[in-house]
């Protein structure tokens, strides 16, 4: 799978994507993910990318020339259309756009290549929306600095659902919000068996695999019930 990252910031990747699990996933070929920055589209003496907003208010907005120049640029690498084929996805990271769930990563898992579209100072120019028809993507309800942090989520997300990036591709299947009910996982424990007066518990030393395993379902359920009564009460 094919990652771009359109940034003005594309230093920020640096160690995240060199490490771990993104840094061997890529030097296995399982990812591809670049960094595009918008300022090598800008023009004019300052290369600027960001004027006033009209109407006036605080802050800058991203101008649509650099943004739309460096999206396109990508769209026709070796030739291809403008308009990006079923197999690709180009997200904005944007406050008014759907909330990422696990069934938005595993959509965007799902695509050949993705395209992250970074924002930054009061956002981006709304003709930059009409032109490219992003898909909006907002990572919650509270304000970053940019959406360096934000692509960096999605990219962690959905590079777990690649056949191959975990050692264990049980581990994205087990995973909280994975599989058909989207639960929760609740509870884990290692050694040792009691630490400070707390215990594993005893279903868990059974040996019994069944037994193991409706203990964990039930787990699950309670811990995901309490999450949607959480979210209710506020």
């Amino acid at each position: 799978m094919r990652i771009d990252v359109v940034t003005l910031f594309p230093e920020m990747f640096r160690g995240f994507l060199d490490g771990s699990l993104l840094g061997a996933a890529q030097k296995a070929g399982l990812l591809d993910i670049r960094l595009r920055n918008i300022r090598d589209f800008a023009t004019g003496v300052h290369r600027q990318v960001d004027d006033r907003p009209y109407g006036g208010g605080p802050g800058m907005l991203l101008m649509p020339g650099p943004v739309v120049d460096c999206v396109e640029s990508l769209l026709t690498e070796n030739g291809s259309s403008e308009t990006p084929d079923p197999s690709s996805s180009i997200a904005m990271l944007s406050p008014s756009g759907r909330p990422l769930t696990q069934e938005v990563v595993e959509e965007f898992a799902g695509r050949q290549r993705l395209i992250l579209l970074c924002g930054r100072y009061e956002g981006f120019d709304q003709r930059i929306c009409d032109t490219l028809k992003p898909d909006l993507i907002s990572v919650g309800n509270y304000v970053l600095s940019g959406g360096e942090v934000a692509a960096m989520v999605i990219i962690d997300a959905v590079a777990r659902l690649i056949p191959g990036v975990l050692g264990d591709s049980q581990s994205a299947v087990d995973d909280s919000f994975s599989g058909t009910e989207r639960l929760i996982e609740g509870p884990q424990y290692t050694r040792p068996r009691e630490y400070r007066g707390l215990r594993v518990p005893d279903v868990l030393l059974t040996g019994d695999h069944q037994r193991i395993a409706d203990w964990r379902k039930t787990q699950a359920i309670l811990a995901t019930r309490r999450q949607t009564n959480t979210h209710t009460e506020k």
